[in-house]
């Protein structure tokens, strides 16, 4: 273990995509958990292709916000920004919601994306519609996955957090630090008093990465290797372990979507039973809350 500094950058633009579905929510608590502890914007982005401006179908914030007790019943709409964080609200006309997100990614980047998938026999809808071109900007983004069905670790009740299992697949490519870097500092700053990180090698043991595991009071480091198919070592040690969270790095030159289709992490998100979040592995030091 080590007592190596967590350089990473403040997080300052959260950016959560809704359907207005029950997935939606849930993704949409942790956006706003994130936003809230950083201190950061939080745009909430829907396509319509009608371009209809049902503000009321969006998520509340101050309604939510008053649920988990941060604001009093009946607060003021000024009260969200007292709290340090600033909300957007954008409604965008396309009959493709992937390609309206990544339109509005590439003008407006984001820090942290934060979003629901839906999964069907196996595929990720989110990433079924193929992008016609790359994101022309290379990708920095952190990308929190929520699958459909699965509450995660914030509750959409109470905002409270549940966060004790957090397993971090390595490999020699892409590098694996700036997820470790990622997974730390993440349970730091959501204030988690104890837990474990798990580091997952899939493979001969000779060939784990060496990697540098921060210090965290309370927090135990684990590390395994597994011979196998990599996909299913990953989704088994997550449920054995009853994981909350898998972080992963991935090769992110171009949109956050195509960094995902046909790699690994694309695989385990399409069958995991917990959140995923990806970081890319170029962006060494990514913003964490």
């Amino acid at each position: 273990m080590s007592k190596t500094s967590l350089n990473v950058p403040v997080l300052q633009h959260v950016f959560h995509p809704s359907d207005f579905s029950a997935a939606s929510e849930t993704a949409f608590a942790h956006a706003l958990k994130a936003a809230l502890v950083a201190k950061a914007t939080l745009t909430i982005f829907h396509v319509s292709p009608d371009r209809k401006e049902n503000w009321t179908e969006f998520p509340g914030v101050r309604q939510t916000l008053e649920r988990w007790g941060i604001l009093p019943k009946d607060s003021p709409k000024s009260a969200v920004p007292e709290l340090g964080i600033k909300v957007k609200k954008v409604v965008a006309q396309d009959k493709d919601p992937v390609k309206a997100v990544l339109g509005f990614l590439e003008h407006q980047p984001s820090d942290l994306i934060v979003l629901a998938t839906q999964q069907d026999k196996g595929r990720v809808l989110w990433l079924e519609n193929s992008v016609a071109k790359p994101v022309a900007r290379e990708s920095h983004q952190m990308t929190l996955f929520i699958p459909a069905g699965v509450e995660g670790f914030v509750s959409l009740q109470d905002g409270s957090v549940s966060l004790k299992n957090i397993l971090i697949p390595v490999a020699p490519v892409p590098k694996a630090q700036p997820a470790i870097q990622a997974a730390v500092r993440l349970a730091q700053r959501l204030n988690c008093p104890t837990g474990q990180f798990t580091i997952l090698h899939v493979g001969d043991g000779s060939e784990m990465p060496e990697v540098s595991c921060p210090e965290l009071p309370g927090w135990e480091w684990t590390k395994l290797s597994q011979k196998g198919d990599i996909t299913q070592v990953i989704l088994q040690t997550a449920r054995g372990m009853e994981a909350d969270l898998i972080v992963m790095s991935t090769e992110g030159r171009q949109g956050f979507l195509d960094a995902l289709r046909g790699s690994n992490s694309e695989q385990v998100l399409r069958q995991c039973a917990c959140p995923l979040l990806t970081i890319p592995a170029d962006s060494w030091g990514s913003s964490v809350l």
